[in-house]
């Protein structure tokens, strides 16, 4: 492609014409900052990358590599360290044709940052050390720099999300005096935990008065990611004509405070768990395996910016294709693999919520098991489309039911705890009339 140039010459008169060979469009070129006139990335009287920067990592071959979510929803696989592991690598610099470099220093820095979508021009580092390579000089060969950052703190996972990314870099910059020259490459965080092995079971006792109640229980109320959920429903009392029952794990992201606060709800997966009338006394057995899905531990207030929560939503139908849901959250965290070396778990204090969890450091503990009265609470009508997106739905306290699982529904005369609120788990010889719009 030709670009013709005219300069125009006062003291001739005349203009002097010259042409300028680009081997690409002139699109495909920055602008230059002063001129805003687009440049070739050469080296053209003097501007433009003279070297080409690569950081190269110990222990690439051996070392772990892990997966994680781009912004446009492709994967990418990089190295995976744990918190407390020394990062060690070395830097090559190799010279274009020009044969030297002058700089004004050489450094590299290991970042650890938030960068929220809604603010994309602030990124908010919360850790940050830097390593001094090379004093102002100037390079006349290819050279190479061994760097380390020795037991580095890294206590939260590397994350990618609807509105918010948490990221690990190494950033090498040759100080310049008209353009830095910068190199970036990343690397993934996972944040291992340790909880007891026995923690309190979920039960509760949901229902819409005088027409359903329902009680269901799973095994936990915090999973592994590699873990399986275990679960039973028991219908105590149907009068009302349902068709249709499913189960959903629904990850919900708040990132922000104030007028900037986004909450954001994603359906991991969905179940259909029943299909067709129940009857009382009916129970439905729950079984999801946690390690087919792109799950992340549970992440609390992270550095004040965003939080990660995950809950099992459960809806039924009926069959005027009303909708009620009641959502049970629960806390998802990171198990060290078996075998895996040079692991110690670490349990930072935003993974950790509830009762019966370790807090930091503290050695794992037993958690109670005695048996307690169901929670009774009524279902919430879904006015929307899907598993309960509305901004602040009504979530249910946890229970701290027993372990014993059950394999019977209760007896017809059994009746729920002595309230106002609830009504006796007994079938009258009248039914009420089904519930209206």
């Amino acid at each position: 492609m030709s670009k013709r140039c005219v300069f125009l010459n006062p003291q001739a008169n005349e203009n002097r014409n010259f042409h300028l060979d680009y081997p690409h469009s002139i699109q495909d070129y920055p602008l230059s900052p002063l001129t805003k006139n687009a440049i070739p990335p050469q080296n053209f009287l003097g501007f433009g990358q003279s070297a080409e920067v690569d950081i190269i990592l110990d222990g690439t071959d051996s070392r772990q590599l892990a997966e994680i979510k781009t912004d446009d929803g492709k994967r990418e696989r990089h190295l995976l360290y744990y918190d407390g592991e020394s990062v060690t690598g070395k830097v090559n610099i190799k010279l274009k044709k020009s044969g030297k470099l002058e700089h004004q220093g050489i450094k590299i820095e290991f970042i650890g940052q938030i960068e929220l979508y809604y603010d994309r021009g602030n990124h908010h580092d919360f850790t940050s050390l830097v390593k001094e390579l090379a004093r102002p000089g100037e390079l006349v060969q290819n050279t190479t720099y061994n760097f380390e950052f020795l037991n580095v703190e890294k206590p939260f996972e590397s994350y990618t999300g609807t509105n918010v990314r948490l990221r690990y870099l190494l950033r090498v910059t040759i100080v310049r005096r008209l353009s830095d020259i910068i190199k970036e490459k990343d690397i993934l965080v996972h944040t291992l935990s340790s909880y007891p092995e026995m923690n309190n079971s979920i039960k509760m006792e949901v229902g819409i008065e005088d027409c359903l109640h329902i009680e269901f229980e799973y095994n936990k109320s915090k999973y592994h990611l590699r873990d399986v959920i275990v679960g039973k429903i028991y219908f105590l009392l149907v009068r009302i004509k349902l068709k249709h029952m499913e189960i959903a794990i629904i990850k919900r992201e708040s990132t922000g405070t104030g007028p900037h606060s986004f909450i954001e709800n994603e359906t991991i997966v969905k179940y259909e768990i029943m299909d067709g009338a129940p009857v009382r006394g009916e129970s439905i057995p729950i079984r999801v395996f946690l390690s087919c899905y792109d799950l992340t531990p549970t992440m609390k207030d992270i550095n004040k910016k965003f939080s990660v929560k995950y809950f099992l939503n459960l809806v039924l139908m009926d069959e005027e294709d009303r909708r009620y849901f009641k959502q049970q959250e629960i806390t998802l965290w990171r198990k060290a693999d078996k075998g895996a070396k040079n692991q110690s778990p670490h349990v930072p204090n935003h993974l950790v919520s509830g009762e019966g969890g370790p807090k930091a450091a503290e050695p794992p503990r037993a958690t109670p098991t005695t048996p307690e009265t169901a929670t009774f609470e009524d279902f919430q009508r879904e006015e929307a489309d899907d598993s309960g997106k509305d901004d602040e739905p009504s979530l249910p306290p946890g229970g701290d039911g027993g372990q014993s699982e059950k394999t019977t529904a209760p007896p017809a005369t059994e009746t729920a705890p002595e309230s106002d609120e609830n009504e006796p788990l007994v079938e009258s010889s009248t039914d009420p009339p089904l519930p209206q719009d």
